[in-house]
């Protein structure tokens, strides 16, 4: 684990869903970078908002939610995106790729394989046996596309006091196989999991991409939401915690 942790410093992805512009800002000026949303609609919206686009020009947008084909190119044409989290299989990334390339950036998409380590039917992803054949697609078949690593859901509310994570192991042998299958080392696969009542866990089981929304936004509604002072501590006390 901790030669992992040498390799990857963990990135944390600010969960901004249904949260207000102000609570974004607020968390940018705090330091905050990237920036995680689970709606098309909603991050179109955010994404060209005239005050996030004047104060925040070095957002980075993770989508992380289910992508429809017919909704990808809303996504591809925002401002900032950063990655897709959400690839779960080949028709999806084909749609990505050629639509991505036609905008002629001339720079390559970060993408992740999206992977239903636990098995639910409610939960979008391929399983853990078809990531490696849908990483390889995406990295032999998809020229405007970056194969960035694996993302997993996961089963909501695990115990940790039961043991390491079935879900976050199941990620992890997921990426063995997958680095075994195509020649990449372990630097060359990040792995997206954790959320705010067990990110820690999951970075020491491997993760470099964490995806918090609670612990920093709070849970109450958006006109209950802790003002913008406490965000930004917020935002700084999950930092520490990462250290």
């Amino acid at each position: 684990m901790q030669k992992e942790l040498s390799i990857f410093e963990p990135r944390l992805v600010a969960v901004s869903k249904t949260k207000p512009k102000d609570l974004i800002i607020a968390a940018y000026d705090a330091g905050q970078r990237n920036f995680g949303e689970n709606y098309v609609q909603e991050l179109v919206e955010k994404a060209n908002d005239p005050e996030i686009l004047e104060k925040c020009r070095e957002i980075r947008w993770h989508f992380i939610g289910h992508l429809q084909r017919n909704k990808v190119n809303k996504i591809i044409n925002i401002p900032g995106l950063y990655m897709v989290e959400t690839v779960d299989s080949e028709k999806l990334a084909n749609s990505i790729n050629d639509q991505y390339g036609k905008l002629g950036y001339g720079d390559l998409l970060n993408v992740m394989v999206q992977v239903n380590t636990s098995g639910e039917e409610g939960k979008s992803g391929c399983t853990p046996q078809e990531a490696p054949a849908l990483a390889k697609h995406i990295l032999e078949k998809c020229k405007h596309l970056n194969f960035f690593g694996l993302m997993s859901i996961g089963i909501f509310g695990y115990d940790n006091s039961l043991g390491p994570n079935p879900d976050f192991q199941s990620l992890r042998n997921c990426r063995e196989k997958v680095c075994q299958e195509l020649g990449l080392t372990v630097s060359q696969v990040e792995l997206s999991m954790g959320m705010s009542d067990d990110f820690e866990h999951a970075i020491e089981m491997g993760s470099s991409n964490i995806r918090v929304g609670s612990s920093i936004f709070g849970h109450r509604p958006p006109k209950e939401l802790p003002p913008t002072e406490a965000l930004c501590k917020a935002v700084e006390d999950v930092k520490l915690d990462n250290n």
